[in-house]
C-alpha cells in the first residue's frame, strides 16, 4: 500500500533499485545531488542534472519536462554517499513561470521497477520559490528511507545548491540553465489551457501523470470485466491542439521520453532531415537494460492508446450531449416551433456536432498513426519472450541463462483501430494463475463447443511452450492433469518432446497423486521460507518453478481435490507453483460459490478473440487476441525440441 507522506514524514524503502516519478503539469527541471554523512555535496561531480544526467547509481532527465522518471540504484552509490536529494527547479529564460505559485502542486512518487508505488508526496504551500528539494533518500543504520522535504528557495538553483554546501553553486546553476536552454526544443510542450466548449473535443497522447497506471502490478493491468477490482478513476484526458496541416507528425512521446539517450542508429539507418519529425526508436524508454526499456515502451504504448481513445470517446460523448441540449432548447421555445427558426437551429446544432466529432477523430487518427509507426519498429526488436510466434527471432532461439522480465500472452486492441495491436506482457514469475476459457461464454463465436475445447488446449500448450522457453534449462517443470484423456492429441507436442515432468495424469487416482505432490511441495517451501531454513529442504525436492495444467475441470475432482486446487491457486505462486486451468466455468456450477475465489484469482484468457478484458483505470473493453502459431509452421515443435536438448546438455 502506498504511503502518502506529508512534509517531514519518512518511510522505509523495501528495495534499492527504484524509480522516482515527478509530475508538475508544466515543464520543470529535475535533478539530484549526493550528500555525505553530514548531508553536504562535495563537488559538481556529485550533482546529476540535464548537462550531466548520469552518476554511479543515479540517472536523471536530460531536459525540462512536465513529467520525469529518475532511476536510482542505491547499492551502486559510492560508500561515502549517505543521502540522495531530489531537486526540482523552474527553467530560466524560456518564458516559464518565475515561481511555483503559478503551477499546480508538484507530485513526487517513489516506485519499484515494476511501477508499484512505495511512497508519494504532493508538495503543497509553495509560493515565490523557483527551486525546491522535493524529497531525500537517506541511509540510517544500513537501511534506506525516504523523507518528504518540500524545502523551497526563492533565489532558485544557486541558493539551493549553496545551502547543500556546494562551493561552485552559482557556476553549476548557470551550466544547468544553459543545458536546459539548449535542449528546450526537445522539451515537453506546455499543456494547453483548460478547454472551453469548442475545444473539449480535441484529443492527444498524454504523458504519464501522478496517477500513472503502471503503479499497479504489471500483468494485472487488465482484468476480467465480470470480476474487475475497484480502481481509482482514470486521470482526465488533457486536450491537445488539432493536427497541424503544415508539418509532419511528431513521433516523440512526451510521456515516455527516456532518461538516457537511446543507442544511436547504425550508419545505414535513414536519418531524419531538418524540419522532419523524429523517427520512432525501439527501446526508447526508461530502463537499466534493453529488455527493460522495451518492456516499459510496450506498456507506455498501451497507456497512450488507452488515454487517447478515452479522450476521443469523451469528446464524442460531449458533442452528443451538447447537440441534445441545443435541440432541446430549440424545441422548448414555442416561437421556434411555430415559426421557421427551428430548422436552421437544428441544422446549426447538427453541423456543430459534426465539426466537433470530425476534429476529435482527426486528433485520434494522428495519435493512432504515431503509435502504429512506433509499433512497426518495436515489434521486430522484441526478444523471444515478448515476440509473436511469427517473429524471425524464434529462428535464432537459444535457451536463456536468466529469466526474462515478462512473457507475452497475446495481444490487445480497441475497435477504433483494430490493426493496432499492443502485446499483453505479464511479469515473471507469474503472480497469478491463468484460466483458459473453453466453454459456453464464447458461444457468440462461430465455433462449436468441441472445437472451442480443442482450441483452448492448443492455447494452453502454446503458453506452456513459451514459459518453458523463457526459463533456463531445467528451471521450469510442467505437470498435466487430463482426467478423461480428452486432450491427448493437443498435448502431443509436449509429450513427444519429453518436456513434461511426468506423463499426463488421468483418472481420480492420477488427479490425487499430482495434487498431493504439489501441495506437499508448497507446504515444505513455505515452512522453509518462514523458518529461514532453506537448507533444510529435502535433497530430492525439485526447486524449479512448477506449472500445473488442468484440463476438463471438474471431471474426476472430488471435494478434497477442489480444496487442494484452491490452495495451489492461492499459495502456490509465492513459492513457485503456478496453475493453468482449461475449463468452462458453467461446468463447475455444481460447486456453487465454493469456486468463486478460484476464478477471481486467475487471469481469464480465451482461445478465440474476445473483448472480456477491461483495464481498471480507464475501463475500456479490450479485445484479447490469443497467441496463434501460424498455420503449417513447425516453430512450436522445433522450440520444444530445443528446450529438451538444452535440458539434456545442461543448458546448452
Amino acid at each position: 500500500m502506498t504511503a502518502e507522506l506529508v512534509r517531514g514524514q519518512n518511510h522505509p524503502l523495501p528495495a534499492t533499485r527504484l524509480e522516482i516519478r515527478v509530475s508538475a503539469g508544466r515543464p520543470i527541471v529535475a535533478g539530484a545531488t549526493l550528500g555525505d554523512d553530514r548531508g553536504r555535496v562535495r563537488g559538481v561531480e556529485w550533482v546529476a542534472h540535464p548537462g550531466s544526467p548520469t552518476l554511479p547509481g543515479l540517472e536523471v532527465s536530460k531536459q525540462a519536462a512536465a513529467d520525469h522518471r529518475l532511476a536510482v540504484d542505491l547499492d551502486a552509490l559510492p560508500d561515502t554517499v549517505h543521502r540522495v536529494s531530489v531537486l526540482l527547479a523552474l527553467p530560466v529564460g524560456t518564458g516559464a513561470p518565475s515561481s511555483f505559485r503559478a503551477l499546480a502542486a508538484p507530485f513526487v512518487a517513489v516506485t519499484g521497477l515494476d511501477g508499484t508505488e512505495i511512497a508519494s508526496y504532493t508538495i503543497t504551500d509553495l509560493d515565490a520559490e523557483s527551486a525546491v528539494v522535493a524529497l531525500e533518500l537517506y541511509r540510517r543504520q544500513a537501511a534506506w528511507k525516504v523523507r518528504a522535504v518540500g524545502q523551497g528557495y526563492a533565489a532558485g538553483l544557486a541558493e539551493m545548491l549553496t545551502d547543500q554546501g556546494l562551493p561552485q553553486a552559482h557556476e553549476l546553476a548557470g551550466a544547468i540553465n544553459d543545458a536546459v536552454a539548449q535542449g528546450s526544443a526537445r522539451s515537453v510542450a506546455v499543456p494547453p489551457p483548460r478547454p472551453t466548449d469548442d475545444t473539449r473535443v480535441r484529443t492527444g497522447l498524454q504523458g504519464r501523470t501522478a496517477t500513472d497506471p503502471t503503479s499497479a502490478p504489471q500483468g494485472q493491468a487488465t482484468t476480467d470485466r465480470a470480476a474487475a477490482p475497484q480502481a481509482p478513476a482514470a486521470p482526465a484526458a488533457t486536450p491537445a491542439d488539432p493536427p497541424s496541416a503544415s508539418g509532419p507528425v511528431d513521433y516523440t512521446h512526451p510521456g515516455r521520453r527516456p532518461t538516457t539517450a537511446p543507442p544511436p542508429p547504425p550508419p545505414s539507418a535513414p536519418q531524419a532531415q531538418p524540419g522532419q519529425a523524429a523517427r520512432p526508436v525501439a527501446g526508447d524508454a526508461t530502463g537499466w537494460s534493453p529488455e527493460e526499456r522495451l518492456y516499459n515502451q510496450v506498456w507506455g504504448m498501451f497507456e497512450d492508446l488507452a488515454r487517447t481513445t478515452a479522450a476521443y470517446r469523451s469528446a464524442v460523448d460531449f458533442a452528443d450531449s451538447r447537440m441534445e441540449q441545443e435541440l432541446d432548447k430549440v424545441l422548448s421555445d414555442p416561437r421556434s416551433r411555430i415559426g421557421g427558426a427551428a430548422d436552421p437551429a437544428r441544422e446549426a446544432a447538427r453541423a456543430k456536432h459534426a465539426d466537433l466529432v470530425d476534429r476529435a477523430r482527426a486528433a485520434l487518427d494522428r495519435d493512432l498513426a504515431q503509435l502504429a509507426a512506433e509499433a512497426e519498429v518495436v515489434e521486430p526488436a522484441l526478444p523471444p519472450a515478448y515476440a509473436a510466434w511469427h517473429s524471425p527471432v524464434w529462428q535464432a532461439y537459444r535457451a536463456p541463462m536468466e529469466i526474462p522480465m515478462a512473457l507475452r500472452l497475446g495481444d490487445l486492441h480497441l475497435p477504433e483501430r483494430v490493426s493496432l495491436r499492443i502485446p499483453l506482457l505479464v511479469r515473471l514469475p507469474l503472480e497469478r494463475g491463468l484460466w483458459i476459457d473453453s466453454g459456453k461464454a464464447l458461444t457468440n463465436h462461430a465455433t462449436d463447443s468441441t472445437e472451442l475445447r480443442r482450441l483452448a488446449v492448443d492455447t494452453a500448450v502454446a503458453h506452456a511452450a513459451r514459459l518453458l522457453a523463457a526459463y533456463p534449462a531445467n528451471e521450469f517443470q510442467v505437470h498435466v492433469i487430463d482426467a478423461a484423456g480428452a486432450a491427448a492429441p493437443a498435448l502431443a507436442p509436449l509429450v513427444t518432446a519429453g518436456v513434461l515432468a511426468a506423463p499426463p495424469a488421468s483418472g481420480a487416482a492420477g488427479v490425487s497423486e499430482v495434487l498431493a505432490k504439489l501441495t506437499q511441495r508448497v507446504d515444505l517451501v513455505q515452512m522453509a521460507v518462514r523458518g529461514g531454513a532453506a537448507d533444510a529442504l529435502p535433497p530430492d525436492l525439485d526447486t524449479a518453478e512448477q506449472l500445473l495444467i488442468v484440463n476438463d475441470f471438474p471431471h474426476s475432482f472430488d471435494d478434497r481435490a477442489v480444496t487442494q486446487l484452491r490452495y495451489l491457486a492461492d499459495e502456490g505462486p509465492a513459492v513457485g507453483v503456478h496453475l493453468m486451468m482449461v475449463a468452462d466455468r458453467e461446468d463447475a456450477a455444481e460447486y456453487g460459490p465454493l469456486l468463486d475465489p478460484l476464478w477471481r484469482a486467475l487471469l481469464r484468457l480465451t482461445p478465440v478473440p474476445d473483448d472480456h478484458l477491461a483495464d481498471p483505470w480507464v475501463g475500456h473493453a479490450w479485445t484479447y487476441e490469443p497467441p496463434v502459431v501460424p498455420h503449417g509452421s513447425q516453430i512450436l515443435r522445433r522450440l520444444l525440441e530445443q528446450v529438451a536438448t538444452a535440458r539434456r546438455n545442461g543448458g546448452r
